[in-house]
């Protein structure tokens, strides 16, 4: 181990790179947070009236590339703020620059413009302004929208997740907020259209420049001019009381017994099978359900990397999971492929008692309006997965992301279990965008039963970065161990906030009702514990010392069958946790998701808690059974520092 005592940056995020600055702005009773470059949780007397308006630039992955500020302005008088600044990107031999203005006052009225050129020209999926509408209080409302042609259109904001655009050809949309007051959205300079941005876990709906069904990538050309506005106006009276905000003490209380704590597992790559293998001593005492062994033949796995894969699964004391991606396009040559994959797992002994199969070609985005490429005929590759695995439980659905399963979806009458993935950084890479997935969660639970027709559905393997990349050609690599949209290996995973991330995710998905959840993996850029990686990771020497997640996993396996208890907040969304009833009494795992300190009160009967914060990680990158002996509690009153997690014992 080194020497040197880690900074508080990796303790809480796996990088010496400090989150954004957010630099909050007031005309009066308009508020925002300005980022550095765009604007944040805007919000008028109090109420958030609109997410986030950013200036996006991305390439042809989809990738949203950084930009470099310059001569940046900030001005703010007691009833006005105006920003200006100038930006520009470049990578791979292109670029693209742009001014950026944005003014605020007092009267409720937001502007904020965009004007860029290429010197060089650029190849891009996006480039120009996206608007986020929040979730909660919105969903299912009513919403005015006009069109480029001048007509209005009285419609709602969707309630379950659309798998389509829900709103097109857009120049203004208009809705109240949950507390009454109006908000328009006028967007100019080209043609918008809304995607429901939760298809993705992003707590948001996002209304975005450039139709989909136009061609993408696409070419700005040089000395192309691109010039964009956005206009928010809010207006009334807001009624009710204001949303509580930071320096309350939030209440905690405990809902009624509903359900189960599902299985937790882990996902299996076949190149983190030696590393498991090495570690299966200490991994066995994770108590993990199951392990999803990942096979694709296209890259080049075979029976070997199958066999160890299962062993490494067997070694930790999980029942091995198969998720089988099926080469072939035909019907015939699936299930002949599928045949042959049976006929491996016999030699194995038949370990998989479930097993999961997807087309290739499901595993990349078909962007709606477009036609699906060919690929085997769903029923007929799930009967053929049925005759090859006669004693396991089939499943389908995606490999990626929910949003391809809500546009695809699987025949159930074929199937016992429906399976999905997600990440949280796809669209965004910050650490709030981050957090937020977890406020979208159970808005997919509440979809996905829509989908599986009474069936159970499985959740995952999923983790804060992506395994793969349905929109473009890979996961972005990650170097410099940065926060960025679309990372792989995502340094978040190996810090408390990492910790944070997975606990909200679990709970989330266990209260959503999901027969099984796994997380990304045991080892490697999704793991729980550190091995030798190609990429830094700092503080950690890849000598199998547990990264804070460890103990958040560890916690909630042994929890599997206990029944489930809601944890209710007295402040919505302050909280992400649940808890369980024990032969013991009530287990109760809370995490604090905001960077932010948090005042708790826990509710009654709570006597013992055990903490992982940023000053306890040393302590947790050591110490396997760290949060196994709660101390006693003088008071029901907590203090969580940034992002810390809670066990906490008692009877209630």
């Amino acid at each position: 181990m080194t020497l040197a005592e880690p900074s508080r940056a990796v303790r809480l995020y796996g990088t010496e790179e400090l989150p954004a600055e957010e630099r909050p702005l007031k005309a009066g009773p308009l508020s925002v947070l300005f980022d550095g470059a765009n604007l944040r949780d805007i919000r008028m007397h109090g109420e958030e009236v609109i997410r986030a308006i950013s200036f996006v630039v991305r390439d042809k992955d989809w990738a949203t590339l950084i930009p470099a500020i310059a001569d940046l302005v900030v001005e703010e008088s007691a009833d006005r703020f105006r920003v200006s600044y100038r930006a520009g990107v470049a990578g791979k031999g292109e670029a693209f620059d742009y001014t950026v203005e944005i003014e605020g006052t007092a009267a409720g009225v937001l502007t904020y413009a965009g004007r860029g050129h290429s010197s060089t020209g650029l190849l891009t999926n996006r480039t120009g302004f996206v608007v986020l509408h929040p979730i909660e209080g919105v969903s299912g409302a009513p919403a005015t929208i006009t069109h480029t042609g001048g007509e209005k259109v009285e419609t709602r904001f969707p309630d379950l997740i659309d798998p389509i655009q829900p709103m097109m050809d857009l120049r203004e949309i208009s809705h109240r907020t949950p507390r009454g007051q109006n908000v328009r959205c006028l967007m100019e300079g080209d043609g918008f259209e809304m995607e429901d941005q939760r298809n993705w876990t992003d707590a948001s709906y996002k209304t975005y420049v450039r139709p989909l069904a136009l061609p993408w990538p696409y070419r700005i050309e040089p000395g192309e001019v691109l010039d964009q506005k956005i206009t928010v106006t809010i207006t009334g009276a807001p009624g009710g009381a204001p949303p509580q905000r930071g320096g309350d003490v939030v209440a905690l209380t405990l809902g009624g017994a509903r359900g189960a704590i599902p299985p937790l597992g882990v996902g299996l790559q076949p190149e983190d099978a030696a590393a498991t293998l090495a570690h299966a001593g200490t991994l066995r005492k994770l108590g993990l359900w199951h392990v999803i062994c990942h096979h694709d033949p296209r890259r080049g796995h075979d029976a070997a990397t199958l066999a160890k894969q299962v062993e490494a699964a067997r070694a930790i004391g999980a029942e091995p999971w198969l998720e089988a991606v099926v080469e072939h396009v035909d019907d015939a040559g699936a299930a002949a492929e599928i045949g042959a994959l049976g006929g491996v797992a016999a030699t194995l002994g038949h370990p998989f008692g479930t097993v999961l199969v997807s087309p290739a070609p499901d595993l990349k985005c078909t962007l709606p309006g477009s036609v699906w490429p060919p690929a085997p005929d769903a029923g007929k590759l799930y009967a053929a997965t049925r005759a090859a695995f006669p004693k396991s439980r089939v499943g389908g659905g995606m490999f990626s992301f929910f949003t391809e399963l809500n546009r695809k979806r699987p025949p159930t009458e074929a199937i016992d279990l429906v399976t999905f993935t997600t990440a949280a950084i796809f669209h965004a890479g910050d650490d709030r965008s981050m957090m937020e997935t977890l406020e979208c969660l159970p808005h997919i639970a509440r979809t996905v039963p829509a989908i599986a027709k009474g069936l159970p559905y499985s959740v995952g393997p999923s983790a804060i970065g992506l395994r793969d990349n349905p929109y473009g050609e890979a996961p972005v690599a990650n170097p410099g161990n940065i926060r960025q949209a679309v990372n792989f290996n995502d340094p978040r995973q190996r810090g408390v906030m990492g910790a944070a991330w997975n606990l909200g995710y679990f709970a989330a998905f266990a209260e959503g009702g999901a027969a099984a959840v796994a997380l990304g993996g045991a080892v490697g850029p999704f793991g729980v514990l550190s091995v030798p990686m190609p990429f830094s990771q700092p503080w950690f020497e890849g000598r199998g010392e547990f990264y804070p997640i460890w103990h958040v996993v560890r916690g909630l396996a042994r929890l599997r069958g206990s029944a489930l208890r809601p944890v209710v907040s007295s402040v919505p969304g302050a909280v992400r946790g649940i808890a369980a009833e024990t032969e013991n009494g009530i287990e109760l795992w809370l995490a604090n998701p905001s960077p932010d300190p948090l005042e708790l009160r826990l509710p009654e009967g709570f006597t013992q808690a055990a903490m992982l914060d940023a000053a306890s990680f040393v302590a947790a990158s050591r110490n396997a059974d760290l949060l196994d002996g709660p101390a006693p509690l003088a008071t029901r009153n907590l203090s969580l520092d940034a992002y810390a997690v809670v066990r906490a014992t008692g009877r209630s």
